[in-house]
């Protein structure tokens, strides 16, 4: 297979699909790789590595996606982007299409077949592909978190840890999956006073026993949820639902009621956001107030640790990148049940049940895409 790995074109954005060490594993294997220019020089991976390992260097994006059958990127396509995707042609990466009807209409005008990382899923029933990223993006967001309490920053001036005779910050984090976990791992480094507030009783049994009284747990509730968001000093939301659109946990109305410089960062503002006051931000302009609050919404936050989060991001998705290159995307994805999961675009139409109640339209079901 003739595999190509555009240049990210997302504001801030250096991660880059396919690293050397894997273009070389294709490569081994007898397929093509073809790699703009400079795609991975932000982040030390030259066009030469790329070389070594066996890669085509192309002038543009228009040259990797006209010779690729399938593209390999991280962040979703851009309008631009999805105008250069053809039918028939595969394309593996990052979607987020439950808040982005205009990226989902421009897929399925292009007849291509979309494969959505963060809806690949494993036997444990997990997100395999999205994991490695929340993992990153839990982790920055009390780096990011803590840097925004600084009073220069619009915050409440607030060092997480405090100090002796000082209190320490208290961090509410909504949500116990990955990005909680890694969130609430690295606040309780910093000393602060933690709390994770999630509705499944047997994960908040888990993170109990995996971190014991240094976090407080809590079963989430409407009352809850107000009671601890109107108390922190750091909110950080990290809840999901695969495929869908992130529920909003918090309103509009509970934002005006929190303190002058308390700080929310939206992890799941590529779902939409949980904060009812959430809108996606970038790397460039990160933060924005609404009653005094201050918002970090980055929608692409792995991105500015771009070298650790291309090398593990492509650590998870190698497997998958070389079943759909050497049996073809339908063979792939009927050996697997596991990758036929991500599959969100085929010929036209949508085929993931929890995207297609998000965009409020009638999907295919998988299965039938992969046998037709």
């Amino acid at each position: 297979m003739r595999i190509g790995v555009p240049k990210e074109i997302k504001t801030h954005e250096y991660r880059v699909g396919l690293t050397p060490s894997s273009v070389r594993e294709l490569t081994l294997r007898g397929h093509a790789v073809v790699i703009q220019q400079d795609a991975g020089t932000a982040i030390d991976f030259t066009d030469e590595a790329y070389r070594a390992a066996g890669a085509e260097i192309l002038p543009d994006a228009e040259a990797v996606f006209a010779a690729a059958e399938m593209v390999v990127k991280v962040k979703e396509p851009q309008p631009v982007e999805c105008a250069l995707l053809r039918s028939g042609q595969v394309l593996f990466t990052y979607l987020h299409l439950a808040p982005d009807p205009q990226q989902a209409a421009l897929l399925q005008r292009s007849g291509g077949v979309a494969i959505a990382y963060e809806t690949v899923t494993d036997a444990a029933g997990g997100l395999p592909l999205l994991a490695p990223m929340s993992e990153v993006a839990g982790r920055m967001s009390i780096q990011a978190g803590a840097h925004c309490l600084e009073k220069e920053q619009g915050g409440r001036g607030v060092l997480l840890g405090g100090v002796p005779g000082v209190p320490a910050a208290k961090v509410v984090i909504l949500g116990g999956g990955v990005v909680g976990t890694n969130a609430a791992r690295m606040a309780m480094g910093l000393e602060a006073h933690v709390t994770v507030i999630d509705r499944s009783l047997s994960r908040l049994k888990e993170l109990d026993l995996q971190f014991g009284s240094k976090l407080s747990t809590v079963f989430a509730t409407v009352d809850a949820i107000e009671q601890h968001v109107l108390d922190a000093d750091l909110v950080v939301g990290a809840v999901l639902v695969p495929g869908a659109a992130a529920p909003r946990l918090v309103t509009a109305e509970m934002v005006a009621r929190m303190r002058p410089g308390t700080v929310v960062v939206d992890v799941a503002i590529d779902q939409g956001g949980c904060f009812e006051t959430s809108r996606p931000t970038t790397h460039a302009e990160p933060t924005y107030t609404v009653d005094d609050v201050v918002h970090y919404c980055v929608a692409n936050m792995p991105g500015a640790v771009a070298r650790t989060s291309a090398v593990a991001l492509n650590n998870a998705t190698l497997p998958f990148v070389l079943a759909l290159a050497d049996s073809g995307w339908r063979r792939a994805l009927s050996d697997d049940p596991h990758l036929r999961a991500g599959l969100n675009v085929w010929d036209g139409r949508i085929t993931h049940e929890a995207v297609a109640r998000a965009l409020g339209v009638e999907h295919v079901a998988a299965e039938d895409a992969v046998g037709a």
